[in-house]
């Protein structure tokens, strides 16, 4: 079985998936933008072949290399990233090539936000008000709708880049003085804490495992306003989170992918679906699978993916959290400190890529217990400031 994977040293954990895929028996063809000599030695053991491009959004380039692994190898099965940037990339090679998966006239449910609410609605999940932003008359008269505050944010975009919240009139204007060219979808503002369902489903759409997750805030509210984060999963799921989760998977026909919902459960106790991630939720998550459930998550995947079958047993015996810290902030404790404090719940910690450091910090502490109110005073003190 030839599977291509793209990128396969970013994520830095996610070297992962190619070295289980390869222990299923796969060959595994890395294409990616970094030297060969600058991956991880188990990466390269990981990879059957490793084909460098100049650029990874050069999408001829990627066209050649799977040319070149076609020549080499023959007939190519699967492709896969388990990264939203290459999601578009990903599908345009399965169309490109025959391959089984998600194709390029599939893709828009998964990148749009306009088109997931309507996925949300087959799925009989309430979703934000929204409507595509075409010209300021618009938002004038979805603000009379709905009221402020409202957000703006990219129709195709990740994580919390480029989204505004508006609060009033002179937000609006400054918005459209500063407004990025891209199309935008307006939405009305939740009040509400962010949670997730998240996990994997095989080939023919069962879910294999399932969690779920809370955050302290949201990824905008984080990156606008430069805040610390943590979030944890959940021993017990609530029903409605998971009827709910499921039955979205159900609606976006998620396939030998992981998957990570979004939600807002408001203040009433209301949940209201946010966004759909045909991927692993970000940063560390897929460790915190395995910390909290004693478990492989990236072994499973391959699984999936080589149409293993796959029988997860697991009882989630711990909430798994990660706590952020970033490098702009003044804490009150010292890693020293915080290690002699709360070592002996730490299952991780470590730097965190710069990329993503304006969503989740430039240090990060993976921590397991059995209480949520064991994790909230971890979080108190790993980041408490100055």
């Amino acid at each position: 079985m030839n599977v291509v994977y793209l990128s396969p040293h970013f994520p830095p954990n996610y070297y992962l998936f190619c070295v289980h895929l390869k222990q299923a028996g796969a060959n595994v063809l890395g294409i990616g933008d970094t030297a060969y000599d600058q991956l991880r030695p188990e990466l390269k053991e990981g990879l059957t072949e490793y084909y460098r491009v100049d650029d990874m959004s050069d999408y001829d380039q990627l066209l050649r290399a799977c040319g070149y692994f076609t020549h080499i190898y023959g007939k190519l099965d699967r492709v896969a990233s388990n990264n939203e940037h290459w999601l578009e990339s990903e599908a345009g090679l399965r169309t490109d090539f025959n391959i089984q998966g998600l194709k390029i006239h599939q893709i828009s449910r998964l990148i749009l936000k306009s088109e997931m609410k309507k996925q949300f609605r087959n799925a009989g999940v309430a979703a934000a008000r929204g409507k595509i932003l075409k010209r300021p008359a618009d938002a004038l008269r979805f603000i009379e709708e709905v009221g402020y505050p409202v957000v703006f944010k990219p129709d195709r975009g990740v994580g919390a880049a480029h989204t505004f919240r508006i609060d009033n009139e002179r937000d609006l204007d400054r918005f459209f003085e500063v407004r990025p060219a891209a199309r935008y979808i307006m939405e009305e503002f939740i009040t509400g804490t962010v949670c997730s369902f998240d996990g994997l489903a095989d080939r023919n759409g069962t879910i294999v495992f399932h969690t779920a997750h809370v955050f302290s805030q949201g990824i905008m509210e984080t990156v606008n306003q430069d805040m610390d984060i943590f979030y944890y999963s959940l021993r017990e799921i609530p029903e409605d989170l998971e009827i709910a989760g499921r039955s979205i998977v159900g609606a976006f026909d998620i396939r030998e992918r992981f998957f990570h919902v979004e939600f807002f459960r408001t203040p009433e106790g209301r949940l209201v679906a946010l966004e759909m991630n045909a991927r692993p939720p970000g940063g560390l998550t897929t460790d915190m699978f395995n910390y909290a459930n004693n478990i492989d998550i990236y072994a499973a995947w391959a699984a999936v993916m080589t149409g293993q079958s796959v029988n997860l047993v697991y009882s989630r015996p711990y909430h798994c959290a990660y706590i952020g810290r970033k490098l702009n902030k003044n804490y009150v404790h010292s890693h020293r400190e915080i290690m002699q404090e709360y070592g002996y719940m730490i299952v991780h910690h470590g730097p965190i890529d710069s990329i993503f450091s304006t969503a989740i910090g430039n240090y990060g502490y993976l921590v397991n217990a059995e209480s949520i109110e064991s994790i909230e005073a971890a979080a108190g003190f790993i980041q408490e400031k100055m």
